[in-house]
């Protein structure tokens, strides 16, 4: 598949190779990247035995044999042409006993929907904003560009973050295509960061940023079989990012553990003096997650078990079952709650919510782009995609996008009382809930196992997701592998309190050592479904 990496041009993997450098200590083994840690690569780099550029080049071979043919994953939308140039002037700050962070010489995919102001695009998916270049970088893509990594592409997604159609096909956009899930081809990848996931779990890459309002980073992470961190709104800054809404929306890490995704979370943190939210994070954010990385974290904590996921099918409780006695011979305490009160009641408002803040921030944003941009407001992007429809539409409407188009400001009376009906019921729930349970966390399945891909009807999946909760309330929620059915992988969530990412990871670090649920791909064209539906390590 062709990838777009500038301004009106075209070109495949090749256009992303430089002419042959003089011999690295050893070239990188790419088969070797589908399980790697951050801490076995750090080690790699310090003793000489590989560098940035022979690691990147290997991640490039393997996206060409994996994404680009072979199974055919589709998960990268754009390569960037001087991911190796990068690479290589890292590679002699390193030599020149320069390391900026953990995160040096480190390829890191980002979501399309994140500006960088290179030689890459940022279309959030649609061909609409396709050769209508950005100005500057995201706060993401700056805090990275800092931190040593090395921004190696960009990932597909749900096409302007699922937020287009209620009867849309997660993983799928105008430009990009279709997104495999790599458990299972047929199977669906969960969206809106749906390359972002996918790429890290069949070891394009070790780590990826997705973004989420609700459900985007944690359902992709889950399905996929890997680890997914939605910070708290605030912690991490969203300058730069193609919004959906700003109550909600943030970004954050990607990762097949998680101790990579905590290495990542602490160099995206500071004050974005672009996003306001960024002021209620200073004094709480911490700048190493990963002195939070605690295997007996368990001892003692309270969690509170929803059980309103459980019961809906034998054999994913017979794993969530075996997730909670694991966390319990840990030393964990358990209060068992069928559900947050009043969350129930958060869904209309929340929707309406994210109609009214997408009509208003979209169009902020979109006038924004540089001078060459096709689209300017939401009312050009309806038009766009209706001048464009066999592209843009061949599957699904845009029917969300019309009816965010016909609300007023944010001034309104109904945006107010949205708000108040979902963020501030959320957080009132989440937060008396903990306090009069003296609980650390709540605990339950981040959503089931991926369903069939259906582009005639969309998507189809009959498992709840717990994401809604503390996405409407901007809290933090980490999602980490939990068991298989069917030998489809789904995870299983910690989330609480805002701002209490330190806590949440130790307890989902601490249930990754207890259980170890993680296990590559095999890309298999389906699902092998022979043999024991249940299982948990």
């Amino acid at each position: 598949m062709l990838r777009i990496v500038g301004a009106g041009s075209v070109t495949g993997l090749a256009g992303c190779r430089m002419p042959q450098t003089p011999a690295v200590p050893m070239a990188f083994p790419s088969e070797e990247l589908s399980e790697i840690s951050l801490g076995e690569l750090r080690s790699g780099f310090s003793s000489g035995r590989w560098t940035s550029r022979s690691l990147c080049e290997a991640c490039l071979d393997r996206i060409a044999a994996i994404d680009e043919s072979g199974p055919r994953l589709n998960s990268i939308i754009e390569l960037n042409p001087d991911a190796l140039a990068h690479a290589q002037s890292l590679d002699a700050d390193r030599q020149a006993g320069r390391v900026r962070s953990p995160l040096h010489g480190i390829p890191v995919l980002l979501k399309d929907n994140i500006d960088t102001g290179d030689n890459m695009q940022t279309s959030a998916g649609s061909l609409a904003l396709v050769d209508s270049g950005v100005e500057r970088d995201s706060w993401v893509a700056a805090r990275l560009r800092a931190a040593g990594a090395v921004l190696i592409g960009k990932t597909n997604l749900s096409e302007w973050a699922n937020f287009r159609s209620r009867r849309s096909t997660s993983g799928w956009s105008g430009r990009g295509g279709l997104t495999l899930n790599p458990y299972a081809l047929d199977r669906n990848p969960c969206g809106s960061s749906s390359g972002s996931a996918v790429a890290v779990s069949a070891g394009l890459v070790p780590l990826s940023i997705g973004t989420e309002t609700n459900g985007s980073i944690v359902c992709p992470a889950s399905i996929n079989g890997i680890v997914g961190i939605k910070p708290t709104v605030g912690l991490v800054g969203r300058s730069g990012i193609v919004p959906l809404a700003h109550t909600q929306d943030t970004a954050g890490p990607m990762a097949r553990t998680v101790e990579d995704a905590a290495a990542m979370l602490g160099p995206l943190t500071g004050l974005d003096s672009r996003d306001r939210a960024t002021s209620g994070a200073v004094g709480r954010a911490h700048p190493d997650y990963a002195e939070y990385l605690d295997p007996g974290a368990l001892q003692g904590a309270r969690i509170g078990l929803l059980r309103k996921y459980w019961g809906r099918h034998t054999d994913m409780d017979t794993v969530l079952d075996s997730a909670v006695d694991a966390m319990r011979a840990a030393g964990a305490e358990f209060v068992d709650l069928e559900d947050l009160p009043g969350i129930e009641s958060t869904g209309g408002p929340g929707f309406e919510l994210m109609l009214y803040e997408f009509n208003a921030d979209i169009s902020a944003y979109l006038a924004g782009r540089g001078p060459q941009a096709k689209v300017r407001t939401l009312a050009d992007v309806i038009r766009f995609n209706e001048d464009h429809r066999r592209e843009e539409m061949p599957y699904f409407g845009q029917d969300i996008l019309e009816a965010a188009a016909n609300k007023g400001p944010l001034t309104e009376s109904n945006y107010t009382e949205a708000l108040a009906l979902s963020r501030d019921v959320s957080r009132r729930s989440i937060d008396e809930t903990l306090r009069a349970h003296s609980l650390d966390a709540f605990f339950a399945p981040t959503t089931g196992p991926a369903w069939l891909t259906d582009l005639v009807h969309g998507d189809r999946s009959t498992f709840p997701a717990c994401s809604s909760p503390a996405a409407r309330a901007g809290y933090p929620h980490i999602t980490v592998p939990g068991g298989f059915l069917w030998n489809l992988p789904f995870g299983v969530s910690f989330f609480g309190a805002a701002w209490s990412e330190a806590r949440l990871i130790a307890l989902a670090y601490a249930f990754e050592q207890a259980t170890m649920n993680r296990r590559p791909p095999r890309m298999l064209d389906t699902a092998a479904l022979n043999g024991a539906p249940a299982e948990a390590s």
